[in-house]
């Protein structure tokens, strides 16, 4: 029998309490079912994570805002408060809390995401993400969200003039209201939680997301028509609670700064190899689709760009607009 002296003992005791001491678990939150673009990119950086640390470092996924009861702006000040861990929430939605964020968001802004990523990986997506800080959360990444297309129950959306008089879900951003308005539509803010009720009870006629959205959110058991309009770019913030970022160690700081940007590019390829697969889906789902050409485009072009004095008072930073559309060559 083998015997164990106090000293190998206090030995072990001390080897099992430095491996706890390491180890730690930490929460992210995403606003999205488990089969949608970002909950998939979230689980990603998860897995990224725990191989960077050895298992160290485990970052357990909750999707659906379970965490957060569906609430965007309680989730961002949750995540400030500690009472979240991590968040991956659309820059839109942090309009809310520092309007800067829904220049992202300009329609038509971007002419492709190439562009967009390089715009938020530069000079002014990095001012963002500095900005976190005055709300009291550490950014750690930008990561871009594919395009977002039309969706709706009463007709195929090929000119302005056919959103007229439709009942439209928009996030809680008064750039979509605006622009939404300006083709004739009835813009109506809501929680993303509430659009598949919304539209299953005729309380809204349509929606808009990126065309992942529709699939994993079942929205083409409600909708009858997807239209490609490519009108509006989006981003999400990965953020963490600072005072739980800053109890890292030193080797687990570098692990989620690294995984977050080697998952945004993971995102980025899963995003386009899977964009025409999900469009069939839908299409074997029972959902018509069509895609906005060149010319029909210009029109919605049109109308984003007459109202550029509009968009630049709710960036609230004259300076800050005017970066951005330089920046992508709109000005």
């Amino acid at each position: 029998m083998k015997h164990f002296t106090l000293r190998s003992l206090l030995a072990a005791a001390t080897m099992l309490t430095a491996s706890f001491a390491q180890a730690a678990t930490l929460t992210l939150s995403t606003p999205d079912p488990d089969t949608s673009e970002i909950t998939v990119a979230a689980n990603k950086f998860a897995e990224l994570v725990s191989a960077k640390t050895n298992g160290e470092l485990t970052i357990k996924v909750f999707p659906n805002g379970t965490l957060y009861g569906g609430d965007p702006s309680a989730a961002i000040k949750q995540l400030s408060g500690g009472s979240l861990d991590m968040l991956v929430l659309a820059t839109s939605l942090y309009a809310n809390f520092n309007p800067k964020f829904s220049a992202i968001s300009i329609p038509y802004l971007f002419d492709d995401e190439a562009q967009l990523r390089t715009y938020l990986s530069g000079e002014q997506g990095q001012e963002l993400i500095t900005d976190l800080g005055k709300i009291g959360i550490k950014g750690i990444n930008l990561w871009p969200r594919p395009f977002r297309q039309m969706t709706n129950s009463k007709r195929p959306i090929e000119k302005p003039e056919d959103l007229v008089g439709l009942k439209f879900r928009v996030p809680n951003n008064p750039l979509w209201v605006e622009f939404f308005k300006k083709m004739g539509a009835a813009p109506t803010p809501m929680a993303f939680a509430e659009v598949y009720n919304a539209l299953q009870l005729k309380v809204v006629d349509g929606q808009e997301n990126p065309i992942n959205v529709p699939l994993s959110a079942k929205f083409f058991e409600v909708q009858e028509y997807a239209s490609i309009t490519n009108h509006m770019a989006d981003g999400w913030v990965l953020g963490i609670n600072p005072a739980k970022f800053e109890g890292l160690s030193a080797a687990h700081k570098k692990a989620i700064e690294e995984a977050g940007k080697e998952a945004e590019a993971w995102k980025v390829a899963n995003d386009a190899a899977t964009a025409e697969s999900t469009i069939a889906e839908l299409q074997t789902r029972g959902m018509q689709v069509n895609r906005l050409t060149p010319e029909q485009q210009k029109a919605f072009v049109a109308v984003s760009k007459g109202l550029f004095p509009v968009f630049a008072g709710l960036v609230k930073d004259q300076a800050f607009f005017d970066k951005t559309v330089a920046a992508v060559g709109k000005n």
